[in-house]
């Protein structure tokens, strides 16, 4: 029996996996796929940014065995693309998987600059347990004595996860410390949320989104900080470049993505972000029978842009991965992945939220309007089946390509 396996369980991952099968079967050609993962949870890891990270997690086994997935759960630490074998290390011990089509979608992590205690002294919100150690974090401030900025943030990177964290702070900072005014019977401690960015505008990078975050971050209070590096952090605060000190109990650095270190397994070329360059049919250029998706490849995705890191893409890019691998195993045709369009929803907190389409990201909906279409998207778009249907399932793995979301019509409008 061919087998395939698929390293990772994030959006490209998973998607790979159930498109396989879903190709496999179509063939009526028997093939063994297994997903390589360092849990058993599908994170959606865009939702981090979020206080109740309740939903955030999906089983992997709930979408894997009705399909018939293997699921094995381990640290990959090595793959031979000669030896065609992926090395994992488990709970029970080292171990090698063989394959004849490998599918790598081992994401992108965070990577911070090299300034002294910065891993000691911020969070982050790249995944899960990151995003609860935060919460907890801002959870326990009313039973730290207290201290100047005992109820500031500072983000640093103001990049989408950047501004949508930074919008959901200064809610969260203020119940906590009005908690601990109530515990103590007097006026809440002030609150304050810092947003800081190397660029000379705060997202300028977000196009003609960038003026309406701009001014929904003023309009929440959130002090902006362009043009400014990080110099130092400690357990009292942070130091900018100009030497300015903000004095924090919480810094959060959110900037920084780099693609999986899995990528130098690889005698390939690789784009500055450690992203490798794959073609149309996800193939990895210059390796044979290795595929990639997600962060970790570089697709030009419409003939002319880079793909980014995001659901958006990573998950046509899985499914197409998934599909082309089974293809290949078969000798049928290959199909060429091309997205002719790009959205970009940006969650706002309170603000609601901000709607741009195309590569100059053109605003084409504000406010409640957007945060509605942008709910659809998290709450609902970017999720598996979770009853359990195989053919659901598989039906959801299909290498169609979903059209932007449709702008959900306001209540009473």
């Amino acid at each position: 029996m061919k087998t395939i396996v698929v390293v990772g369980g994030g959006f490209a991952g998973l998607w790979a996996a159930a498109a396989a099968v879903r190709m496999a079967e179509s063939l009526d050609r028997p093939v063994q796929v297994t997903l390589v993962n360092r849990d058993d949870q599908h994170s959606i890891r865009v939702r981090n940014y979020e206080e109740d990270l309740a939903a955030t997690l999906v089983p992997l086994r709930e979408v894997l065995d009705p399909i018939g997935v293997a699921l094995q759960v381990g640290n990959v630490t090595d793959i031979d693309a000669r030896a065609r074998t992926v090395k994992i290390e488990t709970k029970g011990g080292a171990i090698s998987l063989p394959y004849d089509k490998l599918i790598l979608a081992s994401g992108s992590k965070l990577v911070r600059p090299q300034i002294a205690n910065v891993d000691v002294c911020s969070f982050d919100i790249d995944t899960y347990g990151q995003a609860r150690r935060l919460h907890e974090h801002i959870a326990s401030l009313p039973a730290r004595a207290p201290s100047a900025g005992q109820y500031t943030a500072v983000v640093v990177g103001s990049g989408a996860t950047g501004v949508e964290l930074a919008c959901e702070l200064p809610a969260r900072l203020r119940a906590v410390a009005a908690a601990a005014a109530d515990g103590r019977a007097g006026a809440a401690p002030p609150v304050r949320v810092v947003l800081v960015d190397s660029n000379a505008r705060i997202a300028g990078h977000l196009g003609g989104a960038q003026a309406v975050i701009e001014q929904s971050c003023r309009d929440l209070g959130i002090e902006l900080v362009p043009g400014a590096t990080v110099q130092a952090v400690d357990a009292n605060g942070l130091t900018l470049g100009d030497g300015t000190h903000i004095p924090t109990a919480t810094v959060v650095w959110c900037a920084g993505m780099r693609a999986s270190d899995l990528t130098a397994c690889f005698e390939a070329e690789r784009d500055v972000q450690g992203r490798l360059m794959v073609d149309a049919y996800m193939r990895v250029a210059g390796v044979g029978d290795v595929y990639a998706a997600g962060d970790v490849a570089h697709a030009l995705i419409d003939g002319e842009h880079p793909s980014v890191m995001s659901c958006q893409h990573a998950r046509p890019m899985g499914r197409y991965a998934g599909h082309n691998a089974v293809c290949e195993l078969f000798g049928e045709p290959l199909l060429a992945l091309n997205i002719d369009w790009y959205t970009n929803i940006i969650d706002l907190g309170p603000a609601g939220a901000v709607y741009s389409q195309g590569w100059d990201r053109e605003v084409v909906a504000v406010g409640e309007q957007a945060k509605a279409t942008k709910q659809v998207i998290n709450c609902q778009r970017i999720y598996p089946p979770r009853h359990g249907n195989r053919a659901d399932i598989l039906e959801a793995a299909a290498p169609a390509l979903q059209r932007p979301p449709v702008l959900k019509p306001i209540s009473g409008a």
